[in-house]
């Protein structure tokens, strides 16, 4: 049966506007993406199928250009269409984390971080400058791999701060084996970061780890 037979309050697009975005299924949102399904599947039913074969929306969501393309219902139009969509999503939570202090949103901080690096295969180290007033400077990846005290450079971190003028910032790096616990050698880094920013009169506010969950916050935890 095609979708445009099915109640109007089951159909995925009619039951958006009517209940919110929130309330569909991962299936229901994929086929809002899709628009069309294939011979002898719906939307909704394509997007159930490709959504077994991936294991997950995140993972669709992560797959790069030759594994996605791999998919019944996918190509180059589709990928180009959602890596849009992602990227105006996360330029969307720029916005509106420039808009407040970083303090005053610590929700708009870990949905902006989360939307930055939860998707990175290997380890990224960045920071998040910030002004006087705890205002978005701007956020920047600065290091790639494997990421404990001997490679991030607190000269490189300093640098950058001084070249955005920032009074404060916010550190962050992802993990990702999913879990958001720091290792000692996170903390050690953290302290050695600390110790060079303050020399320029810098304050380091928090440093986030981004996991499968919330972001965690060592500030929060007592480890800064």
């Amino acid at each position: 049966m095609s979708i445009r037979e099915w109640p109007a309050a089951e159909r995925p697009r009619e039951k958006l506007l009517a209940q919110g975005a929130a309330s569909l299924t991962d299936a229901e949102l994929l086929a809002i993406f899709l628009r069309t399904g294939v011979a002898g599947q719906s939307a909704v039913d394509l997007a159930r199928h490709l959504l077994a074969d991936f294991g997950s929306l995140r993972a669709l969501l992560q797959a790069d250009l030759p594994s996605f393309c791999g998919h019944l219902g996918l190509g180059p139009a589709k990928f180009a269409q959602l890596q849009a969509v992602l990227e105006m999503g996360r330029r969307h939570l720029a916005e509106q984390l420039r808009r407040d202090s970083a303090l005053e949103s610590p929700q708009a901080v870990r949905d902006y971080l989360k939307a930055q690096l939860r998707h990175q295969p290997h380890e990224v180290f960045g920071c998040l400058f910030l002004d006087a007033k705890h205002r978005v400077l701007a956020f920047e990846a600065l290091f790639h791999g494997s990421i404990d005290s001997a490679s991030v450079y607190p000269r490189q971190v300093v640098k950058r701060a001084l070249a955005h003028n920032a009074a404060a910032l916010i550190l962050t790096h992802n993990h990702p084996s999913g879990v958001a616990e720091p290792s000692q050698a996170d903390k050690v880094l953290t302290q050695r970061l600390k110790d060079a920013l303050a020399l320029v009169e810098v304050r380091v506010l928090d440093h986030f780890i981004v996991g499968d969950g919330e972001p965690l916050s060592m500030a929060e935890h007592g480890w800064m």
